[in-house]
């Protein structure tokens, strides 16, 4: 348990800082809170009596270094994370702090691991891109569905959302991503990254009962094209959405989560489906949950209390799958997540 220290979460009046910042109080940790807009962190305090509020700007880095002022790590909740990920990782290293975020846009992952990996693992300290829903969940799965293999051909990862309502951060970092791509999609193929101008191929994915065989988008490229190649030699890494959630992210009527629970989740179901692939021979690992904003505090907070109990494999920056123990990670989420592996 978390026996009381200090964990930052900038960006914790977000929907998902929300979330994270409930788990992190569940699990004995103390979250600062911290984010860009003073007055929304005085709401959320206000849901959270005695928690201490810091305001912060990724333009200010004395407000940063503030901010994480004798705490034991710092989460990054506050997407774009293209314009935050690298000045809380600055401010983390400045510090001598482990950060974590949740980010799930491709391309500021793909610069966290350009631009900081040196420079962590000089420091001596940990930094976990997209340790969330998208990226780190699929991650885990994959590395565990591996299991003895130190290679494969392919690996096929596949959302079966019942539907998908984004946040407003969701919106906004989809925006940052469609810029920076000049329109165009992602794929991971042939051992790198491909920017194409084509439409993706729609196909029909066997998700395990009861769901069962649905319509997808192929090469609905998400983060795992980045968290799971940083460590795993797989040349071939494919995500899949299912037809009906691409279409409420596509579609800019959508209406944002509404809550359900006494815990604020929302009614939204999901499966991640990993097929794993080596020569004729075919692995599996599925997940089963519900939402995937709310499923993402428990991902991000057991990899805080990880990193601070010494409980990884590398420092640096690492991927879920790199730095955790797979399979015992998952078992560590059964109160939020079910888990089949198959070998």
């Amino acid at each position: 348990m978390g026996s009381g220290q200090m964990v930052a979460v900038f960006g914790a009046y977000g929907h998902t800082g929300r979330f994270v910042v409930a788990e992190l109080r569940e699990r004995g940790f103390v979250p600062v809170l911290s984010g860009r807009d003073a007055g929304k962190l005085r709401e959320s305090a206000a849901a959270h009596p005695g928690l201490e509020t810091r305001p912060a700007s990724v333009d200010d880095p004395v407000s940063l270094d503030r901010a994480l002022d004798g705490t034991a790590a710092v989460i990054n909740c506050a997407g774009p994370f293209a314009a935050t990920a690298a000045p809380v990782i600055e401010a983390a290293l400045r510090a001598g702090l482990p950060y974590v975020d949740v980010a799930a846009e491709i391309e500021a992952n793909v610069d966290t691991f350009a631009h900081f990996a040196d420079r962590a693992r000089a420091a001596g300290t940990v930094v976990v891109p997209a340790m969330a829903f998208y990226g780190g969940l699929g991650d885990l799965l994959t590395t565990a569905a591996m299991g003895d293999w130190t290679s494969a051909d392919e690996a096929h990862i596949a959302y079966g959302l019942s539907h998908w309502h984004p946040t407003a951060g969701t919106r906004a970092s989809g925006r940052v991503s469609g810029e920076r791509r000049d329109g165009r999609r992602v794929r991971y193929a042939n051992g790198r990254l491909e920017y194409r101008a084509d439409d993706p191929p729609t196909l029909e994915w066997p998700f395990p009962d009861p769901m069962g065989a649905r319509a997808v988008i192929g090469e609905f490229s998400m983060a795992d094209v980045v968290t799971i190649p940083s460590h795993l030699p797989i040349p071939e890494v494919r995500t899949y959405m299912t037809v009906e959630a691409a279409g409420d992210i596509a579609d800019p009527g959508t209406s944002a989560p509404a809550p359900v629970d006494e815990r604020g989740r929302s009614a939204q179901t999901f499966l991640v489906d990993v097929v794993v692939r080596k020569g004729g021979a075919e692995r599996r690992a599925v997940a089963r949950g519900q939402d995937i904003y709310a499923v993402t505090a428990p991902l991000v907070v057991e990899a805080v209390d990880r990193i601070l109990t010494g409980r990884t494999g590398t420092d640096g920056v690492a991927s879920a799958g790199e730095i955790f123990d797979a399979p015992d990670f998952l078992r560590a989420l059964s109160g939020h997540i079910s888990v089949d592996l198959s070998q």
